[in-house]
């Protein structure tokens, strides 16, 4: 048991990790934005559509206010944003720190099996997550949505945590500008602060339809004031 190390748990499944390698060669400052750009973009699409096979639910939002900061939207793909990543992170560097884990950061070994323990993990807690918000209800009472749906629903979720994964460790490899976490957090609060100000879904807030966005509804009151 001496020779026991923890990490070596990991090495099975190293194989079956999806991984960008690393560059070989410097990337260019043109291509660093370009690739910026586009897992932003990949971060958009993927807030926006919706989850397959969700009931339409009345519920308050229990995450409202953590959203932001997630960099999560509900109903969509992005429901867990970067919470398995983040959680994964702080769990596995806590243990490194503690000398929980036997780890030396200056062999390449080492860093490949803390990194894909890290990428492990993180899709251990969003199975975990996706299981817990579809069996409690959030998208529907499951006896309602069958087990093929709630299967479905979990499926997309750790799908769509995998893709959040692999645009942040794309970034980190060198490919493009920053880190993928704060710049998905930027992105969602850049991304509320447009749609609460020029969304043009009209909502009833008890004194007939108004717009969401404000702006669009500063120009409907004025309008309405003035004529």
């Amino acid at each position: 048991m001496s020779g026991f190390r923890f990490l070596n748990l990991v090495r099975p499944f190293l194989p079956i990790l999806p991984e960008v390698s690393s560059p070989d060669r410097k990337v260019p400052f043109n291509q660093k934005v370009l690739w910026t750009a586009v897992t932003l973009l990949i971060f958009l699409v993927c807030s926006q559509v919706p989850l397959y096979g969700i009931m339409s639910s009345d519920s308050a939002d229990p995450l409202y206010w953590m959203r932001v900061i997630l960099a999560s939207n509900r109903g969509t793909l992005m429901e867990l944003g970067i919470t398995p990543i983040v959680t994964s992170g702080m769990i596995m560097q806590l243990l490194a720190g503690a000398n929980l884990i036997e780890v030396d950061f200056s062999l390449k070994e080492d860093r490949a099996l803390f990194s894909g323990a890290q990428k492990l993990f993180a899709l251990i807690i969003a199975l975990g997550q996706a299981t817990v918000y579809v069996l409690t209800g959030l998208y529907g009472q499951p006896r309602d949505l069958g087990a093929g749906i709630c299967l479905l629903l979990i499926v997309q979720l750790i799908s769509a945590s995998l893709i959040v994964i692999l645009l942040d460790e794309l970034l980190q490899k060198g490919y493009g500008l920053g880190s993928g976490i704060s710049l998905f957090i930027a992105t969602n609060i850049c991304e509320s602060i447009v749609w609460k100000a020029f969304s043009p879904t009209t909502i009833n807030t008890g004194r007939g339809p108004e717009f969401e966005g404000a702006v669009v509804n500063l120009f409907q009151c004025s309008s309405l004031r003035s004529s």
